[in-house]
């Protein structure tokens, strides 16, 4: 099968750091060629790909506008990739596919956000051939779906070989926070669990450039940490959030909205540490209450199954990464999506 994967060009394929959509995009094309299958990636500048590479737009997250410059760009290169590939998979902004709704090549949108509803209710009226939308989460599917739009739900995965089965970590040592240093991730949630607890936290993750989320690091966060119970360690690579994961008694996930399904799931899971989170958005698909770690819905709550985490079974944690959110198990759901 020749697959033709295109992306907003404002991150590379994959990521150093942080971009989650960008980090699936890539692992999944690796799975791909692996398989037998070509691949050509359209992406911003500095990306990468197992197959063919196209790149186009300016690199930068701030430079995250859409113009009419950079949709005449995808525009030119779709029209010519589309007669030669069998599936057209958009991970970026679905007005990409306008062009071709009635192109009979098999169409895949891939949600790894909240679904502006209006804009699907748009695309029905043109009647899009062979147009399937996936998302993250049942949470995401449900901020989108319509009775003429046909929807799937395939989860984020990671690469398991790239991640170190721990079975031996305690569950009386750290608990690690990984993820964009922004209000909505919760950070303070789990600083204050950490201190109700007793218990370290290391805390990974980018922060914002926006001046309101510059404002919560310096101001709510920042005078937190001490270097001693809780530590701030920077951005992560892979190398790195393995070790930090691996060795974490949990992850938490403490956010205020609508998450529709974080990778850090399927990597800690792959280190075989369970993941405490709040019951927002697709976090609680997650999570197998009291196997693989606890769904709370406040402070307090969460802080009680902190110290609950040694009834917790890193095993089961691991074979939920493998079974259900590996490279190999996405890839597979995709391929099944393009064949039907």
């Amino acid at each position: 099968m020749r697959i033709l994967l295109l992306m907003d060009p404002f991150i590379p394929v994959p990521p150093e750091h942080y971009g989650g959509i960008e980090r699936v995009i890539y692992d999944v094309a690796c799975k791909y060629v692996e398989m037998g299958h070509s691949v050509t990636i359209v992406a911003g500048p500095n990306s990468k790909s197992p197959g063919k590479l196209i790149t186009y737009g300016k690199n930068g997250i701030l430079d995250a506008s859409l113009n009419l410059k950079l949709s005449a760009e995808v525009y030119f290169i779709l029209r010519k990739e589309v007669k030669q590939h069998d599936v057209l998979h958009n991970f970026g902004r679905l007005i990409f596919l306008l062009p071709f709704l009635k192109n009979k090549i098999r169409k895949v949108q891939t949600y790894m956000r909240y679904v502006s509803k209006k804009n699907i209710e748009l695309f029905d009226k043109i009647t899009p051939a062979n147009l399937t939308y996936t998302s993250v989460s049942n949470a995401i599917t449900n901020t989108g779906k319509t009775p003429k739009s046909d929807w799937r739900t395939i989860y984020n995965c990671a690469p398991i070989e790239q991640f170190q089965f721990r079975a031996d970590t305690s569950p009386h040592g750290y608990l690690a926070f990984l993820g964009r240093i922004e209000r909505c991730k919760g950070l303070h949630s789990a600083i204050k669990v950490a201190r109700l607890t007793d218990r370290k936290l290391i805390i990974a993750g980018n922060i914002s450039d926006l001046k309101e989320e510059k404002e919560y690091f310096e101001q709510e966060i920042k005078p937190l940490i001490d270097g001693d119970q809780i530590t701030y360690i920077g951005t992560v690579n892979n190398v790195q959030k393995n070790e930090l994961l691996g060795n974490a008694s949990a992850l938490l996930t403490p956010v205020e909205w609508f998450e529709p399904f974080p990778i850090i799931i399927p990597e800690a899971y792959a280190c075989g540490t369970p993941v405490l989170g709040f019951d927002n958005g697709g976090i609680a698909e997650g999570i197998d209450q009291g196997i693989t770690g606890y769904v709370s819905t406040t402070v307090e709550e969460m802080a009680e199954h902190v110290k609950n985490i040694d009834k917790l079974d890193r095993k089961a944690c691991r074979l939920k990464a493998e079974n259900a959110y590996s490279d190999k198990k996405i890839a597979e759901d995709y391929l099944s999506v393009y064949s039907n």
